[in-house]
């Protein structure tokens, strides 16, 4: 089965984020394809290389990030949500002028438009929804 993944709550302020990571994983691991992972709102906040949990907590992105290289995943994180919450990328620092260095998405992440949410749509066989 084809699946894609949206993900519009934050990785340490809901169940959400792990939730999603944990399905993902385990539906890759069952043989499913996972199409895309979408994140939206305020789980772009996923994608951010910023994120630093204490040593002893679960590192959400990173999960995401070694679980995109292993399987190849296209996450996405949304660039409207995501430069309205300061999650930026290399094009997207230079277009505001914001200096050099600003870029904060983690690796395996990348930035992109709402038709890559309506893509996954079309393109799989079931589309997963975590967080409201």
């Amino acid at each position: 089965m084809k699946l894609s993944i949206l993900i519009n709550e934050g990785p340490y302020t809901h169940q959400a984020a792990d939730t999603a990571y944990q399905f993902t994983k385990a539906a890759l691991d069952k043989g499913h394809e996972v199409f895309r992972v979408f994140f939206y709102n305020d789980g772009v906040y996923n994608g951010s290389r910023l994120t630093v949990p204490p040593q002893d907590d679960r590192n959400i992105q990173k999960n995401w990030s070694e679980l995109a290289a292993k399987h190849k995943l296209d996450l996405v994180v949304c660039i409207a949500a995501a430069q309205r919450r300061g999650i930026l990328d290399e094009g997207e620092v230079k277009r505001h002028g914001k200096g050099e260095g600003a870029a904060n998405v983690a690796p395996g992440f990348r930035i992109s438009g709402l038709g890559q949410l309506i893509e996954m749509g079309i393109q799989s066989d079931r589309l997963v929804i975590f967080g409201d």
